[in-house]
């Protein structure tokens, strides 16, 4: 089941700027949230008549805004399809297999995608075993896959000028700092340069736990970040973990970038950031995730790259993820979910930050941070070339260019 708390402030979030219509802003906050919390209650009562007669409420109500608050009101789908999909479990939990299949029926039309959780939730074991069950959700297991097989063009001739990638030196202050305090000498080992990459790798997944939902430290570095994961015995996100892991690379000299995998929606609920690391002895970037210890290979045990790894999901062929990749060391990840399912939806379009640095993401005054993004060429949002976005102030804060040629996306680092 996915119970949400975000619903009605969200709503608030997204409407603050704007006038209401017959209704006051503040009586239609109020109306979410109140019909957001008595969802969740009937939801955990499993009450599905009082369930359906909220929900029947929200939609009418949603119904009835101007376009220019349902515009604003951009997380409505994703919670549209899951509270949908919330009936479908209560009805299962019923034994209601008619009620319950209809439901699955709307989540997976509203977009509810999601073939492992469906394929794990205990809520639905009443009606796993109905062929109408199947029908509806095996299509779903290579949704992503033919997604990502559609968005496999690139333009190689795209010739759109781009900021050049830099990768801070080791002598930096802050990186000399960071290595000799957490000692990552001893660390990275002494063997070969894949041990030390490997072995940082390893290190960061088992020091930092995994929280998705958790709330990014102010100063986004990885002294602080380690810090306050410690201070306050808590996880961070995928990309707290990778910028962590980025910045000890650079600072035992290796190359390093951290990866924004995203899906092709325009506005999506999840993303997973990973890092590319440079391999002098292989010449070539690998494919290192410090969120599920992970990297992958080809059938000949050869260490793959993004680029190598997405090519490979486009045309079948095979991958091997290492036996010991988990989340927070408690779940083993498989090839099946975790390369053809959930990177295979955020292999879609891939951004990196110019600049590889110590404290990059930490947001100050006056600081400009800028990004290049890979899209393929039927995605449909190509323009303007350099997406600008602007604070308060309307002052710049990231800069955000566009290319279609991995080429340059994917280059080499010059020392």
């Amino acid at each position: 089941m996915k119970l949400h708390k975000l619903f009605g402030y969200l709503f608030l979030f997204c409407v603050t700027t704007l006038l209401a219509q017959a209704e006051t802003q503040s009586e239609l906050n109020t109306f979410f949230i109140e019909h957001d919390s008595l969802l969740m209650v009937s939801t955990k009562n499993n009450d599905v008549k009082t369930y359906k007669k909220l929900l029947d409420e929200v939609f009418k109500k949603y119904k009835k805004l101007t376009p220019k608050y349902k515009k604003a009101f951009l997380s409505f789908n994703t919670y549209k399809r899951d509270y949908l999909y919330n009936l479908v479990c209560m009805y299962s939990l019923k034994n209601d297999k008619k009620n319950a299949l209809k439901y699955l029926k709307k989540a997976i039309h509203e977009g509810f995608i999601d073939y492992e959780h469906l394929k794990n939730d205990t809520d639905l074991d009443n009606i796993r075993n109905y062929a109408e069950f199947k029908i509806l959700v095996n299509p779903l297991k290579t949704y992503y896959l033919s997604i990502l097989k559609k968005g496999k063009k690139y333009n190689f001739e795209d010739k759109r000028e781009l900021p050049k990638f830099i990768y801070q030196r080791m002598d930096n202050q802050n990186l000399v700092k960071l290595r000799k305090e957490y000692n990552l000498d001893s660390i990275a080992g002494n063997g070969n340069e894949i041990s030390k990459i490997l072995n940082l790798m390893h290190w960061v997944h088992n020091i930092i736990k995994h929280n998705g939902s958790s709330e990014n430290p102010e100063i986004q570095n990885a002294k602080n970040i380690i810090s306050v994961c410690k201070r306050e015995d808590r996880g961070v996100n995928c990309r707290m973990l990778a910028i962590v892991l980025n910045e000890c690379y650079l600072a035992m000299g290796i190359k390093s970038k951290y990866i924004t995998c995203m899906p092709r929606e325009e506005v999506f609920e999840d993303c997973h950031v990973i890092n590319m690391v440079y391999s002098k002895d292989l010449k070539k970037w690998l494919w290192i995730d410090p969120t599920f210890e992970a990297y992958v290979m080809d059938e000949n045990g050869n260490m793959l790259s993004i680029q190598e790894v997405r090519e490979r999901l486009v045309l079948n062929k095979p991958l091997i993820l290492n036996s010991d990749a988990n989340w927070n060391n408690k779940i083993p990840q498989t090839k099946e979910h975790y390369l053809d399912t959930y990177m295979a939806k955020n292999l879609y379009r891939i951004q990196a930050p110019v600049i590889s640095e110590f404290d990059f993401e930490t947001a100050t005054d006056g600081k400009t941070k800028t990004y290049i993004e890979l899209l393929p060429t039927d995605y449909f949002k190509q323009k303007p070339n350099v997406i600008k976005s602007l604070n308060e102030k309307k002052e710049i804060i990231s800069l955000n260019y566009i290319t279609n040629n991995p080429t340059l996306f994917w280059a080499e680092p010059t020392e």
